[in-house]
């Protein structure tokens, strides 16, 4: 599939997608690019979690950061809280979570992008649930409002505050944060605009 002058392999489907903002894919479904540079990482869809805004910035990135290449994966499990969040026990539903397979998928790449809803606690407790499983730098994009000193909190190492050495719960990392993406609408211009910003900044940093 062409876009723009650089040829990448998108296979966005596995199945059938899901209803309002649910048609980038099923969850379980991993879209592969051709070399690994950014992967966007999408709750599983459904009524309240929709995937929409991660179509969005994968396009946005593939349109406008043409010497990366851009990779989606929609989790099995990527809706509910981790089970050993502190609020696991007040929330209904299924946990949170990520399969071996799906923690091989995200180490390949450099640099993640987590999308993980509106609640403030869960996306918290869903950031710090993945950079525990997973080594990698990561930009926060959420519609409730977080900042670093939430996510260092929790044990969340953060390119701005970092938590102490004894609470430090994960092996990635937080670089940036961008806050008032709603999920299942297209973000606006300056929304896009920062989420590629930070990865662009975070690709040309050293390791």
């Amino acid at each position: 599939m062409p876009i723009g002058r650089v040829t990448q392999v998108v296979d966005c489907r596995e199945s059938m997608g899901m209803g309002k903002g649910g048609g980038l894919a099923q969850r379980g479904t991993i879209s592969e690019a051709r070399s690994p540079d950014v992967i966007v990482i999408g709750m599983s869809p459904g009524r309240r979690h929709v995937t929409k805004p991660v179509c969005d910035i994968t396009s946005g990135l593939r349109r406008e950061a043409t010497e990366f290449s851009v990779t989606t994966l929609v989790l099995n499990a990527g809706s509910g809280v981790p089970a050993d969040s502190p609020v696991a026990g007040h929330v209904l539903g299924a946990y949170f979570g990520l399969t071996e397979k799906e923690i091989a998928q995200i180490e390949q790449h450099k640099v993640a992008i987590l999308h993980h809803g509106n609640v403030r606690s869960h996306v918290v407790q869903k950031v710090r649930f993945i950079l525990e499983h997973v080594n990698i730098r990561a930009i926060v994009v959420s519609q409730a409002p977080i900042d670093f000193e939430d996510l260092a909190k929790e044990g969340v190492r953060t390119s701005v505050v970092m938590p102490p050495p004894d609470k430090v719960k994960t092996k990635g990392m937080v670089m940036d944060i961008v806050s008032g993406v709603t999920r299942g609408q297209t973000p606006g211009r300056e929304r896009l605009a920062e989420v590629i910003r930070a990865v662009m900044k975070v690709l040309k940093s050293p390791t």
